[in-house]
């Protein structure tokens, strides 16, 4: 039996459901991540002896225009996560843009915070599979 099928006619299919729960939880991660890379890029920008750098990295810039980058993405991933939990449409579009970006970021953030990139980075892939699949006109 396909997850598909629908026991009765107002029944939502299993994908559906869990896509729009996810969805809900993709909002609340979204703005979570968002005011930590916000306090994370205030961490960067008051005290550059906070983060260990690493080796010469091909990306490399100073502590401070990466604090930069992480307050500005917080306070877009805020503010994105905030219209996603309204339910305004255009928020799902934003939000892939966003968690694309951040996981951009992230990628190029490994050197200094690794592990931390790496689960912000499997969260925006989570957040990018919630918009994405979930439809919530779809005729049910």
């Amino acid at each position: 039996m396909s997850e598909d099928v629908r026991h009765n006619p107002g029944s939502i299919s299993v994908k559906q459901g869990i896509a729009a729960g996810t969805s809900v939880g993709a909002a609340v991660i979204m703005a979570t991540v968002g005011i930590v890379q916000l306090l994370q890029g205030i961490a960067a920008v008051a005290e550059d002896e906070l983060f260990v750098q690493g080796p010469e990295y091909t990306f490399k810039f100073d502590f401070t225009a990466w604090g930069w980058i992480h307050i500005v993405l917080g306070v877009v991933l805020v503010v994105v996560g905030i219209a996603l939990i309204t339910g305004a449409t255009w928020a799902r579009v934003a939000a892939i843009v966003v968690a694309a970006l951040s996981i951009l970021a992230n990628f190029l953030w490994l050197p200094y915070y690794p592990w931390w990139s790496i689960l912000i980075i499997a969260l925006d892939v989570v957040v990018i599979w919630a918009v994405s699949t979930w439809n919530p006109r779809a005729d049910y």
